[in-house]
């Protein structure tokens, strides 16, 4: 296949509905897979685990909405750069990387978020110390969303 031929294909797999492509030809090989729905299924995955019984699933939106109201933090915080899972230790066996009370220098790892079973470390961006842990090990994260609240220093 010439580059013209494989542009043609892989604009009618986007087009398509399909998500995933295997084609071998004359010994010519090209896998397409498309990462869309890939993020939702774990979200869905822990939400169904959350909500077990249908009035915990009524209780669970209550349970939200107040905890999105203290989200209006007062002062500096360090927040998620990604959709994810929040680690607060390198490993389940292991210290966590911060306590309320410890100074972080700039740079310094303050977390594992998790993204498709890829660990990244969260890093300080500016020397502080951490006044309150916002989240629990393990809590699903948003983009944006505050983890720590810090002091400046």
């Amino acid at each position: 296949m010439d580059m013209k031929q494989i542009k043609s294909l892989i604009s009618t797999f986007d087009d398509s509905g399909l998500s995933k492509i295997k084609i071998n030809k004359e010994g010519f090989e090209i896998e397409m897979e498309k990462a869309t729905g890939l993020v939702a299924a774990p979200v869905q995955t822990i939400s169904a685990a959350a909500a077990p019984a249908a009035a915990a699933a009524a209780a669970a939106p209550a349970a939200v909405a107040p905890a999105a109201a203290p989200q209006a933090i007062s002062g500096d915080t360090i927040d998620s750069p990604m959709v994810g899972t929040f680690y607060a230790a390198p490993s389940p066996d292991s210290a966590p990387f911060v306590k309320v009370g410890d100074t972080v220098k700039k740079g310094q790892a303050v977390a594992v978020l998790e993204a498709m079973k890829i660990m990244n470390e969260l890093e300080a961006e500016f020397d502080c110390k951490i006044v309150e842990i916002l989240v629990k090990d393990g809590q699903a994260v948003e983009y944006d969303m505050p983890l720590f609240v810090v002091e400046k220093i």
